[in-house]
């Protein structure tokens, strides 16, 4: 609840609890937890791994937080992230709990990439597309809130799991959440990071790296949006740590944007700097709303095939266009037609 509060104190316009299940007793956390990668200057952080599960407290406790979070901070959006086994029940009741709790919204973790997919958890579920369609039937059964999907970009093909999640009712989808890593090994030890009693597990990568991927990604789902759901919503996440990030996210089609691991890194109060930047981005291009620059990018991808057909158009026009500007070298260049052309050419500007 502390931080909670202290993100609503600096401004920060939503809040994403961490994930919550009904049975805590079933999570249990490991350390050390987490893993970073470096620059070469060996002090910036680009890269984060982290084998952290969803939270280990109870449930019981979180109804409370919710409850006076919402008491101190009634304008602050809080949106219950939530997790559960495929069981219809389970699903249903975090639901009908959260909401009578107060939270604003939900965003349903079907994207966990570690530890919660040995129960069929997260990841496990997002990446069935017939599975992912009919829990979120069941979370819209029950939720008089908005849902959002949180996508796992551990597959082939985002567009399959986030139109089954739009299918089954969500109002909208969070992508991306962490992608399936190992950070690296200790070449001293020959043990990988983070190393728990000598061992180790593959878990969540995140930070500054994942931004191109996060990107690609966004850009997909957004895409698919615009063109079977339109009025759907997303909301963008992947290693955004200034204003100039969220700005490229929205530009290709976010509704809104997250930041996680940089908070982390730089602190909440770091989301004064971040609005900053991004109100000197929307100036700079005379932009008034975020929706007058939302998805503005989207319209310069095409397929590879389409920029070798631009690209040799352009140098087919360039080569025509310098051919036909040739300066008379000999008598038998003059042409009647272009005879005041050639004239003009042959003259010093």
């Amino acid at each position: 609840m502390n931080v909670i509060n202290k993100a609503f104190k600096e401004g920060w316009g939503a809040v994403i609890a961490k994930t919550v299940s009904l049975d805590a007793g079933k999570v249990v956390n490991v350390t050390p937890r987490y893993a970073k990668l470096y620059a070469g200057d060996g002090k910036e952080v680009i890269g984060w791994e982290n084998i952290e599960l969803i939270s280990d407290r109870k449930f019981s406790i979180w109804i409370e937080e919710f409850k006076k979070i919402k008491d101190t901070h009634p304008e602050g959006i809080l949106i219950a992230s939530i997790m559960e086994e495929f069981s219809k029940d389970a699903w249903v009741e975090i639901v009908e709990r959260c909401q009578d709790a107060g939270v604003d919204a939900f965003e349903c973790n079907f994207s966990c990439p570690h530890g919660l997919p040995e129960r069929k958890m997260g990841a496990a579920m997002g990446q069935v597309p017939e599975i992912l369609e009919e829990v979120c039937g069941w979370v819209m059964s029950a939720a008089k809130k908005p849902v959002w999907a949180k996508m796992t970009p551990n597959v082939t093909r985002i567009q399959d799991p986030s139109r089954a999640s739009l299918r089954a009712g969500c109002q909208g989808l969070a992508a991306i959440n962490t992608i399936r890593s190992v950070m690296g090994v200790n070449l001293e030890t020959l043990r990988p990071e983070p190393t728990v009693e000598g061992f180790t597990t593959p878990g969540g990568y995140s930070c500054r790296a994942v931004k191109p991927i996060a990107l690609r990604m966004v850009m997909e789902i957004a895409t698919m949006i615009r063109s079977e759901f339109p009025g759907r919503s997303l909301s963008g996440i992947g290693g955004v740590e200034t204003g100039r990030d969220a700005a490229e996210f929205i530009l290709l089609g976010s509704d809104t944007v997250q930041v996680c691991t940089g908070v982390m890194k730089f602190g909440y109060a770091h989301v004064k700097q971040m609005c900053d930047e991004l109100l000197e981005f929307m100036e700079k291009h005379k932009f008034e709303t975020i929706a007058d620059f939302k998805g503005k990018s989207l319209d310069y991808f095409t397929t590879h095939a389409e920029l070798v057909r631009m690209q040799g158009e352009r140098k087919a026009s360039q080569a025509a266009a310098a051919e036909a500007k040739q300066v008379v070298k000999a008598d038998d260049q003059w042409s009647g037609d272009s005879f005041v052309q050639q004239s003009n050419d042959l003259a010093r500007n």
